[in-house]
C-alpha cells in the first residue's frame, strides 16, 4: 500500500462568518491510500478553532508512511485499531481511516453501505448554512434558497430575530457556536415557541453546559462539547441530540461506534461537517441512512471542489453508487 498526500487549499464563495471569526478560505490536507491500481482518499482542514496545523500533521505523515506502506489490506476496523496506535490527532486520523475505508470497498467492490450492512432507507435531507449577518441579510437567503432546512449562525442571542425565524415557517435552526449566555439559555427553556426550531446547537462554551435540560422543551445539540464516544452519557441529562463531525470523533469507524452508542442512550444524531470538499462530504454522506439530522453542505460552499462522489444537491442526498466512497480526486 502506498501512501501520498497533498497540502491544497478551500475557496469560499462567499465570506463565511460564524461566532469564532470569518474566513474566506481554509487550508486542507489530501490523504490517498493507493494499492492493485485502486486509490483511496481522505481530507483534513486547518480550523483555527480546533488548533490544527497542517504542517505538523505532514511532518507526521513522513515519520509514519514507513509503518503504513507496509500494512497488508486488512479490514478497516483493524485499520484503524492499528492507526490508534500512532499517535494521531484525530483530524489526521479521521482523514487516514475515510481513505482506507474508499481503497477497501474498491478493492472489494462493495459500497460503504454493502461492506457495513447498512439499511437502504430514506435519507434525512441536509441542512444549509446561513453566517452571520444582518437579519434582513439572513431572511433573504433563506427565501431565495431551493433547499428546505437552514441552520442560521448566531453571534449571540436576539429574541427578536428568532422570532422573525421563526414567523417563516420553514425548517430552522440556530447555531450559536458557543456565544449564548447562561440567562440567555434559561429563558430559552423556558418558552414553548422554541420548541419549533429543529434545534439550538452549542448554545454555551465547552463544558459549561449544566444549566441545559434535556426535557423535551428545547432540542440543546452538542457540538464542541461531545468530542467522541466517552461523552455521550454524562451529556444526557443536558442534551437531546449531538452533532458528530468525522475529523472531531477520528473518522468513520468511531462514528459508526458513537452512532450505536448515541441511539442506544436516546439521542438524536445529527453528521455535520466543517469547510470541505466532495471527499470529506462523501464520507460523512455515507452515513446518512443513519441519521436524524444532517448539515453536509460544506461542498456547496466552496467554489473549488477539486472530487466528485456522494453529493448534496437543494439538501437531498445523493449517495454515489459506486464501490468504497465513489470518491474521485480530480487534481
Amino acid at each position: 500500500m502506498q501512501l501520498h498526500f497533498y497540502k491544497t487549499e478551500l475557496l469560499l464563495k462567499e465570506t463565511f462568518s460564524i461566532a469564532y471569526g470569518n474566513y474566506d478560505k481554509r487550508d486542507a490536507l489530501v490523504i490517498k491510500l493507493s494499492h492493485l491500481g485502486c486509490e483511496g482518499f481522505g481530507e483534513c482542514v486547518a480550523i483555527n478553532y480546533y488548533g490544527i496545523n497542517l504542517q505538523e500533521f505532514i511532518l507526521k505523515l513522513k515519520q509514519i508512511q514507513p509503518q503504513i506502506e507496509v500494512q497488508k489490506i486488512i479490514h478497516p476496523k483493524e485499520f484503524h485499531q492499528f492507526l490508534e496506535t500512532l499517535d494521531l490527532h484525530h483530524f489526521l486520523l479521521s482523514a487516514l481511516d475515510c481513505a482506507y475505508w474508499d481503497l477497501f470497498g474498491k478493492l472489494e467492490n462493495k459500497t460503504f453501505s454493502g461492506l457495513n450492512q447498512l439499511e437502504n432507507k430514506p435519507l434525512v435531507e441536509s441542512s444549509i448554512t446561513i453566517s452571520i449577518a444582518e437579519i434582513d441579510e439572513q431572511i433573504r437567503k433563506i427565501e431565495n434558497s431551493s433547499w428546505s432546512k437552514f441552520k442560521v449562525k448566531c453571534n449571540g442571542f436576539n429574541l427578536e430575530n428568532t422570532e422573525k425565524l421563526l414567523s417563516l415557517n420553514k425548517n430552522i435552526s440556530l447555531d450559536a457556536n458557543a456565544s449564548f449566555t447562561k440567562e440567555d439559555c434559561l429563558k430559552i427553556q423556558e418558552n414553548a415557541d422554541f420548541q419549533k426550531l429543529m434545534y439550538i446547537e452549542q448554545p454555551l462554551e465547552i463544558g459549561n453546559y449544566q444549566i441545559l435540560k434535556n426535557t423535551g422543551t428545547v432540542n440543546w445539540m452538542a457540538d464542541e462539547d461531545c468530542q467522541d464516544f466517552t461523552y455521550l452519557q454524562k451529556l444526557k441529562p443536558h442534551y437531546s441530540s449531538i452533532n458528530i463531525k468525522l475529523m472531531k470523533c477520528g473518522g468513520l469507524t468511531p462514528a459508526l461506534e458513537m452512532i450505536s452508542e448515541a441511539q442506544k442512550l436516546g439521542y438524536k444524531i445529527m453528521l455535520g461537517c466543517m469547510t470541505e470538499s466532495s471527499i470529506g462530504i462523501s464520507a460523512g454522506c455515507a452515513l446518512a441512512g443513519l441519521l436524524d439530522f444532517a448539515d453536509l453542505d460544506g461542498a456547496n460552499l466552496i467554489s473549488n471542489d477539486y472530487a466528485k462522489g456522494s453529493f448534496v444537491e437543494n439538501g437531498r442526498i445523493q449517495l454515489s453508487e459506486k464501490p468504497g466512497l465513489g470518491i474521485e480526486f480530480l487534481l
